[in-house]
């Protein structure tokens, strides 16, 4: 693939990616856009269930195969090493597009706030987790995560290097703030259908897995990590480890 090729292909794969994101912010909130995570005609609960949990499990096949180092290491005999990024991103984003699209609706209410206060704290703290997510990525490298970097290097001709092992901000206090952030977006909401619970639950306990998943690849490439967890716990502050003071990183999808 040419350098020029390899730029313009990065910034496609990350746009449609910030689009998918941008698009999620308002699925998961219910905001006025096309489809929403409670929008649409609701069908029968069992056959609606199948459908949203085949949609999610084919998100986190796909995010966790392509994810391991076994697969990149496969992969990067068919893709240049240096789109092989923006092709995970790209595939990501697709695979949230035709979850948005497929999703169907349970608006069966699982809890409903009636306390304005309380409902418009739970809103703040949605949206905190929001904000947390994307700000937990350029702590660590927004456009190396997301491939950009990646392909800039190839086009100035210059080799890839790896990041500097490191903890930023909340990487101090726990080892996955960018994970903290889903659960927050996920499950801050006043009110909760069938469908959004099913979404929250799905997505929680595949965070669950994949935070082991990663774990495991990063103890294997960097011997620093396995101090890092150790001294710092994964998701609550306080809980199973202190705060780290030296080098660490956060993990990357």
């Amino acid at each position: 693939m040419g350098k020029v090729l390899g730029v313009l292909y990065g910034a496609v794969a990350y746009a449609i990616f910030f689009g998918a994101f941008l698009y999620a912010i308002a699925f998961v909130g219910d905001l006025p856009v096309p489809k929403t995570i409670d929008s649409g005609a609701a069908g029968a609960v069992l056959p609606s269930l199948i459908v949203d949990a085949l949609l999610l499990g084919l998100f986190a096949v796909q995010h966790s195969v392509m994810a391991r180092p076994a697969f990149k290491a496969w992969w990067t005999r068919i893709v240049p090493p240096s789109v092989e990024r923006s092709t995970y991103v790209l595939f990501s984003s697709l695979v949230l597009i035709l979850l948005f699209w497929q999703w169907r609706p349970m608006p069966q209410p699982v809890w409903t706030i009636g306390s304005p206060a309380v409902g418009a704290a739970l809103l703040v703290l949605g949206a905190a987790g929001w904000l947390m997510v994307l700000s937990s990525t350029f702590l660590i490298n927004h456009f190396d995560l997301f491939g950009l970097r990646q392909v800039w290097l190839q086009f100035r001709g210059r080799p890839y290097t790896y990041l500097s092992f490191k903890t930023p901000g909340p990487y101090r206090l726990v080892r996955h703030p960018l994970y903290v952030g889903w659960f927050f977006a996920f499950w801050c909401t006043p009110t909760m259908s069938a469908a959004h619970l099913v979404f929250a639950l799905m997505t929680t306990a595949y965070i669950l897995i994949a935070i082991r998943l990663e774990e495991r690849d990063l103890v294997d490439a960097l011997p620093e990590y396995a101090k890092y967890r150790r001294r710092v716990p994964m998701l609550v502050p306080g809980l199973g480890g202190a705060p780290a003071t030296d080098a660490g990183v956060a993990p990357r999808t």
